[in-house]
């Protein structure tokens, strides 16, 4: 098949797919109206609209659109090497296990070396990124397809799974310094180190193996740069859409169904288990919201306490699962501290973006988002107090503290005292320049007086 028949088949399965997308309403957690079983919206694909209106008119607009003529050149340009050098098109299947599939020759070397190894936990995924040219999250997915045998079990098609792959790779946005593909292919790395983990791995099915890596690439697809309470404030129509519920991962989840109905990749399946796998990748993907931890955390307490939790049922399984993918999702205080610096400035670069754009308009700054009161290290160790390691400690109890469970947890303890240092260094920073700025006014009398100013920052992590 040429890649003008390929991209010709393709118009044609996203013209279809935009007359038969059904709308219907939908519960806040996901599941469907009664009124309406079977049957689920759809969003389409690249449908989110830039969040303000006021921000519509600024001159970053043209930027945006040259920046989205750019991806589309680049993925085009990558597809076309992919039907021109893979193996798979010229009829040469390669049956190994840890074959590569999607990579030009020229990548081989280095990036199969990196995929041998992709189960440490000390995987670098800014490395992988750039040996595949940019394409780390379509590379490890068709990778970890390929070792777990999924493509044969579930009878896909390449070229199909392929081209949903590569859709989910370039609805994420790039110009996000933390909410893009780089990040997805983290978690997914992350999920299958968890899927590894000797307590759940001897009970995985491989339907709950697809569950798990399809939510862990697609969790924060099309993801804007900011989070909920800015869409709320600024009225954006998905606010309302979801009632201003689970905003985010429902346009996510959603955007991912559109996504799986445009490429066709379960459409050789029967209807029902279609829509069945559709619906538990909804609940994974709504279990990352953030506001939701306190209510999954205390479950899966309750459950490790009682010792009830059973792996031999799917319910316990599927509950297991968004569990890790909440780990993962959050593991990055986990990681060693060079990868972990990297992705704690990236995340706050996003806030304080976030920040500029309220400050800008006029808005009440978020939490977090102010550049000027919330230092870095003032914002991880808020996260890993309040949210990470109240969860990695029960994901330690739960994987009976296997290997890899206290290796996190012995990099978790290291990364925050290494930012309880920077914090210190900060604010001591911060008093000293304030000492040296009212000593012309006050003779030099008291000089140390606004030592305690700062030991208030990050009190106000949700």
């Amino acid at each position: 098949m040429s890649c003008l028949m390929v991209e010709r088949c393709g118009a044609v399965a996203f013209k279809r797919s935009e007359q038969n997308a059904i709308q219907v309403c939908m519960l806040a957690d996901g599941t469907l109206n009664t009124g309406h079983a079977g049957v689920l919206l759809v969003e389409r694909r690249g449908s989110y609209p830039l969040i303000d209106l006021r921000i519509l008119k600024t001159s970053a607009q043209q930027g945006e659109v040259e920046a989205g003529t750019r991806r589309k050149v680049k993925r085009l340009l990558s597809f076309q090497r992919y039907c021109h050098a893979s193996r798979l098109l010229r009829g040469l299947v390669p049956h190994t296990s840890g074959s590569l599939h999607l990579l030009d020759d020229d990548y081989l070397g280095q990036a199969a070396h990196m995929l041998s190894k992709v189960g440490t936990w000390n995987f670098d995924i800014f490395l992988f990124d750039r040996l595949t040219n940019g394409n780390s999250l379509v590379t490890l997915m068709c990778h970890l397809f390929n070792v777990y045998d999924l493509v044969h079990h579930f009878q896909l098609d390449m070229v199909k799974l392929h081209r949903f792959l590569g859709m989910v790779q370039e609805d994420y946005h790039s110009q996000n310094p933390y909410h893009n593909a780089v990040h997805a292919a983290d978690v997914t790395q992350a999920m299958y180190c968890y899927l590894k983990e000797p307590k759940l791995a001897e009970q995985l099915s491989p339907l709950d193996v697809f569950l798990g890596l399809m939510a862990a690439a697609a969790h924060d697809v099309d993801h804007p740069g900011v989070n909920q309470p800015f869409l709320i404030k600024t009225r954006h129509h998905l606010a309302s859409l979801y009632q201003n519920t689970s905003v985010l991962e429902s346009h996510h989840w959603r955007s991912t169904v559109g996504m799986l109905r445009e490429s066709g990749l379960l459409s050789h399946l029967p209807a029902d288990m279609s829509q069945d796998m559709e619906q538990q990748l909804g609940a994974l993907i709504l279990a990352t919201d953030i506001s939701r931890q306190n209510e999954f955390l205390s479950t899966f307490r309750e459950h490790l306490d009682n010792q009830d939790l059973d792996l031999q049922l799917s319910s316990h399984r599927h509950f297991t699962l968004q569990i890790a993918l909440k780990c993962a999702d959050v593991c990055n205080p986990c990681r060693v501290w060079e990868l972990s610096r990297q992705w704690s400035d990236r995340v706050c670069e996003e806030f304080y973006s976030q920040g500029d754009l309220e400050r800008k308009f006029g808005m009440e700054i978020s939490p977090l988002c102010n550049q000027e009161t919330d230092s870095v290290p003032a914002i991880q160790i808020g996260f890993i107090s309040y949210i990470v390691k109240p969860l990695f400690d029960e994901w330690h109890r739960f994987t009976e503290h296997s290997p890899l469970s206290q290796t996190m947890m012995g990099h978790l303890n290291k990364n925050q005292a290494h930012w309880s240092r920077l914090r210190y260094a900060h604010t001591h920073s911060d008093t000293q320049t304030h000492t040296h700025a009212v000593e012309p006014e006050s003779e030099g009398g008291g000089g140390g007086g606004g030592g305690g100013g700062g030991e208030g920052e990050g009190e106000g992590i949700p």
